[in-house]
Protein backbone atom coordinates (compact mmCIF):
# COMPACT_ATOMS: atom_id res chain seq x y z
CA UNK A 1 0.00 0.00 0.00
CA UNK A 2 3.16 2.37 -0.58
CA UNK A 3 2.05 3.22 -3.80
CA UNK A 4 0.33 6.66 -3.62
CA UNK A 5 -0.66 7.65 -7.34
CA UNK A 6 -3.98 8.72 -7.99
CA UNK A 7 -4.90 7.96 -4.32
CA UNK A 8 -8.76 8.50 -4.15
CA UNK A 9 -10.46 7.68 -0.68
CA UNK A 10 -13.54 7.71 0.16
CA UNK A 11 -14.46 7.69 3.89
CA UNK A 12 -17.57 6.15 5.98
CA UNK A 13 -19.71 3.51 4.49
CA UNK A 14 -22.78 1.65 5.97
CA UNK A 15 -22.68 -1.57 4.06
CA UNK A 16 -20.77 -4.24 2.06
CA UNK A 17 -23.01 -3.19 -1.00
CA UNK A 18 -21.72 0.41 -0.65
CA UNK A 19 -18.04 -0.09 0.08
CA UNK A 20 -18.38 -2.66 -3.26
CA UNK A 21 -19.97 0.03 -5.32
CA UNK A 22 -17.09 2.65 -4.09
CA UNK A 23 -15.02 0.15 -5.31
CA UNK A 24 -17.03 0.40 -8.88
CA UNK A 25 -16.79 3.79 -9.07
CA UNK A 26 -12.88 3.67 -9.39
CA UNK A 27 -12.14 4.97 -5.30
CA UNK A 28 -8.86 3.40 -4.58
CA UNK A 29 -9.26 3.20 -0.94
CA UNK A 30 -12.47 2.94 1.33
CA UNK A 31 -11.59 4.79 4.76
CA UNK A 32 -13.36 3.01 7.93
CA UNK A 33 -13.79 5.12 10.90
CA UNK A 34 -13.91 3.54 14.00
CA UNK A 35 -13.64 3.92 18.04
CA UNK A 36 -13.86 7.85 17.25
CA UNK A 37 -13.94 10.64 19.69
CA UNK A 38 -17.08 12.14 18.27
CA UNK A 39 -19.09 10.73 15.66
CA UNK A 40 -20.67 7.02 15.80
CA UNK A 41 -19.16 4.86 13.94
CA UNK A 42 -21.45 3.65 10.51
CA UNK A 43 -20.47 0.15 11.18
CA UNK A 44 -19.84 -2.60 13.74
CA UNK A 45 -15.93 -4.11 13.85
CA UNK A 46 -16.98 -7.29 12.73
CA UNK A 47 -18.85 -5.77 10.08
CA UNK A 48 -15.93 -3.50 8.76
CA UNK A 49 -13.70 -6.81 8.93
CA UNK A 50 -16.13 -8.02 6.21
CA UNK A 51 -16.15 -5.32 4.02
CA UNK A 52 -12.43 -5.52 4.36
CA UNK A 53 -12.06 -9.31 3.28
CA UNK A 54 -15.11 -8.42 0.38
CA UNK A 55 -12.70 -5.56 -0.74
CA UNK A 56 -9.38 -7.09 -1.26
CA UNK A 57 -8.16 -7.03 -4.96
CA UNK A 58 -10.92 -4.12 -5.45
CA UNK A 59 -9.83 -1.29 -3.34
CA UNK A 60 -7.34 -1.02 -0.32
CA UNK A 61 -8.37 -0.46 3.06
CA UNK A 62 -7.62 2.16 5.82
CA UNK A 63 -8.62 2.01 9.51
CA UNK A 64 -9.56 5.87 10.43
CA UNK A 65 -9.23 6.16 14.41
CA UNK A 66 -8.94 8.38 17.25
CA UNK A 67 -7.54 5.80 19.43
CA UNK A 68 -3.90 7.09 21.28
CA UNK A 69 -2.61 3.12 22.07
CA UNK A 70 -0.37 1.74 19.70
CA UNK A 71 -0.50 -1.94 20.45
CA UNK A 72 -4.66 -1.42 20.45
CA UNK A 73 -4.58 0.30 17.22
CA UNK A 74 -2.65 -2.62 15.71
CA UNK A 75 -4.68 -5.30 17.08
CA UNK A 76 -7.58 -3.59 15.58
CA UNK A 77 -5.70 -3.35 12.61
CA UNK A 78 -4.96 -7.26 12.39
CA UNK A 79 -8.54 -7.98 13.00
CA UNK A 80 -9.51 -5.90 10.60
CA UNK A 81 -7.09 -6.74 7.98
CA UNK A 82 -6.25 -3.44 6.54
CA UNK A 83 -3.50 -2.31 4.46
CA UNK A 84 -3.42 1.11 6.58
CA UNK A 85 -4.48 3.12 9.30
CA UNK A 86 -5.10 6.81 9.83
CA UNK A 87 -4.54 8.50 12.75
CA UNK A 88 -7.09 11.00 13.40
CA UNK A 89 -5.88 11.81 17.36
CA UNK A 90 -4.00 12.65 19.73
CA UNK A 91 -1.51 9.70 19.64
CA UNK A 92 1.95 10.56 21.47
CA UNK A 93 4.39 10.57 19.77
CA UNK A 94 6.22 7.84 21.42
CA UNK A 95 2.96 5.28 20.73
CA UNK A 96 3.43 6.33 16.93
CA UNK A 97 7.43 5.35 16.77
CA UNK A 98 6.20 2.04 18.42
CA UNK A 99 3.60 1.43 15.53
CA UNK A 100 5.97 2.26 13.24
CA UNK A 101 8.15 -0.44 14.66
CA UNK A 102 5.52 -3.30 15.48
CA UNK A 103 4.12 -3.05 12.22
CA UNK A 104 6.59 -1.47 9.33
CA UNK A 105 4.81 -2.83 6.67
CA UNK A 106 1.36 -0.68 7.89
CA UNK A 107 0.63 2.47 5.63
CA UNK A 108 0.31 5.30 8.85
CA UNK A 109 -1.03 8.60 7.64
CA UNK A 110 -1.12 11.44 10.27
CA UNK A 111 -4.08 13.57 10.08
CA UNK A 112 -3.39 17.31 10.59
CA UNK A 113 -6.49 19.09 12.00
CA UNK A 114 -5.96 22.93 10.07
CA UNK A 115 -7.99 25.03 12.01
CA UNK A 116 -7.35 23.45 15.69
CA UNK A 117 -3.65 24.93 16.27
CA UNK A 118 -1.66 27.69 14.55
CA UNK A 119 -0.05 26.94 11.47
CA UNK A 120 3.69 26.64 12.73
CA UNK A 121 2.20 24.46 15.56
CA UNK A 122 0.84 21.79 13.02
CA UNK A 123 4.19 22.20 11.17
CA UNK A 124 6.25 21.13 14.12
CA UNK A 125 4.08 18.41 15.06
CA UNK A 126 3.84 17.25 11.44
CA UNK A 127 7.77 16.97 10.99
CA UNK A 128 8.09 15.47 14.17
CA UNK A 129 6.26 12.28 12.77
CA UNK A 130 7.79 12.39 9.71
CA UNK A 131 10.48 9.41 10.30
CA UNK A 132 7.44 7.50 11.55
CA UNK A 133 4.71 8.24 9.28
CA UNK A 134 3.84 7.42 5.48
CA UNK A 135 1.39 10.59 4.23
CA UNK A 136 -0.29 13.26 6.29
CA UNK A 137 -4.05 13.99 5.56
CA UNK A 138 -4.85 17.86 6.16
CA UNK A 139 -8.52 18.19 7.42
CA UNK A 140 -10.87 20.45 8.94
CA UNK A 141 -11.61 21.77 12.35
CA UNK A 142 -15.25 22.59 13.08
CA UNK A 143 -14.99 25.22 16.07
CA UNK A 144 -18.93 24.99 16.68
CA UNK A 145 -18.95 21.31 17.11
CA UNK A 146 -15.60 20.66 18.05
CA UNK A 147 -15.60 17.41 15.42
CA UNK A 148 -12.03 17.23 13.75
CA UNK A 149 -13.25 15.44 10.68
CA UNK A 150 -16.74 14.69 8.85
CA UNK A 151 -17.55 18.21 9.21
CA UNK A 152 -18.28 18.63 5.68
CA UNK A 153 -16.23 21.72 5.89
CA UNK A 154 -13.51 23.36 3.80
CA UNK A 155 -10.22 24.90 5.20
CA UNK A 156 -7.82 27.49 3.79
CA UNK A 157 -6.43 25.32 0.96
CA UNK A 158 -3.21 27.84 0.99
CA UNK A 159 -2.52 26.30 4.31
CA UNK A 160 -2.33 22.68 3.36
CA UNK A 161 -0.74 23.93 -0.16
CA UNK A 162 2.09 25.42 2.25
CA UNK A 163 2.06 22.03 4.50
CA UNK A 164 2.44 20.02 0.96
CA UNK A 165 5.59 21.78 0.26
CA UNK A 166 7.48 21.83 3.47
CA UNK A 167 6.46 18.88 4.20
CA UNK A 168 9.00 15.53 3.78
CA UNK A 169 6.14 13.00 3.03
CA UNK A 170 3.06 13.05 0.58
CA UNK A 171 0.11 15.38 1.59
CA UNK A 172 -3.69 14.06 0.94
CA UNK A 173 -6.16 16.66 1.17
CA UNK A 174 -9.20 16.31 2.73
CA UNK A 175 -12.07 18.49 4.59
CA UNK A 176 -15.33 19.18 2.69
CA UNK A 177 -14.59 18.14 -0.76
CA UNK A 178 -17.54 17.46 -3.30
CA UNK A 179 -17.56 16.55 -6.41
CA UNK A 180 -17.84 20.21 -7.61
CA UNK A 181 -14.95 21.29 -5.62
CA UNK A 182 -12.00 18.68 -5.72
CA UNK A 183 -10.76 19.59 -9.23
CA UNK A 184 -9.63 23.17 -7.82
CA UNK A 185 -9.11 22.04 -4.74
CA UNK A 186 -6.03 19.75 -6.05
CA UNK A 187 -5.39 22.59 -8.58
CA UNK A 188 -4.73 24.61 -5.84
CA UNK A 189 -2.77 22.53 -3.15
CA UNK A 190 -1.43 19.97 -5.42
CA UNK A 191 -1.52 16.91 -2.84
CA UNK A 192 -0.56 13.62 -3.49
CA UNK A 193 -4.09 12.18 -2.76
CA UNK A 194 -7.80 13.63 -1.56
CA UNK A 195 -10.36 11.84 0.15
CA UNK A 196 -14.50 12.51 0.63
CA UNK A 197 -16.61 12.00 3.39
CA UNK A 198 -20.19 13.84 4.05
CA UNK A 199 -19.33 15.67 0.50
CA UNK A 200 -20.85 12.46 -1.42
CA UNK A 201 -23.84 11.87 0.52
CA UNK A 202 -27.49 11.88 0.05
CA UNK A 203 -30.03 13.06 2.46
CA UNK A 204 -29.80 9.95 4.15
CA UNK A 205 -25.78 9.97 5.15
CA UNK A 206 -25.04 7.17 2.54
CA UNK A 207 -22.98 8.05 -0.38
CA UNK A 208 -24.34 9.05 -3.79
CA UNK A 209 -23.25 6.53 -6.19
CA UNK A 210 -23.41 9.68 -8.84
CA UNK A 211 -21.93 12.33 -7.05
CA UNK A 212 -19.03 9.30 -6.21
CA UNK A 213 -18.60 8.74 -9.82
CA UNK A 214 -18.19 12.47 -10.81
CA UNK A 215 -15.64 12.69 -7.92
CA UNK A 216 -13.82 10.31 -9.26
CA UNK A 217 -13.78 11.59 -12.66
CA UNK A 218 -12.99 14.98 -11.44
CA UNK A 219 -9.95 13.95 -9.07
CA UNK A 220 -8.50 12.33 -12.03
CA UNK A 221 -8.68 14.57 -14.15
CA UNK A 222 -7.21 17.19 -12.17
CA UNK A 223 -4.32 14.67 -11.18
CA UNK A 224 -3.51 14.06 -14.76
CA UNK A 225 -3.69 17.80 -15.38
CA UNK A 226 -0.43 18.00 -12.99
CA UNK A 227 1.43 15.55 -14.80
CA UNK A 228 0.11 12.84 -12.19
CA UNK A 229 -0.56 12.84 -8.38
CA UNK A 230 1.42 14.50 -6.32
CA UNK A 231 2.84 17.58 -4.82
CA UNK A 232 4.36 19.77 -8.20
CA UNK A 233 7.73 21.17 -7.72
CA UNK A 234 7.30 24.52 -8.29
CA UNK A 235 6.61 25.36 -4.44
CA UNK A 236 8.35 28.39 -4.67
CA UNK A 237 5.16 29.89 -5.27
CA UNK A 238 2.90 28.59 -2.60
Amino acid sequence: MSNLAQFIQVAGVYSGAEAQMLAGCGVTHVGLPLRLAVHKPDVSEDEARDIVAALAGRAETVLITYQTDAAETLSLCRFLGVGGVQLHGAMPLEQVRMLRQAAPGLFVIKSLVVGAAPEAEILAQAQRHAPFVDAYLTDTFDPASGATGATGKAHDWAVSRRLACALPRPLILAGGLTAANVAQAIGAVRPAGVDAHTGLEDARGRKDETLVRRFVTEARRAFAALGGAGVAKDCDSA
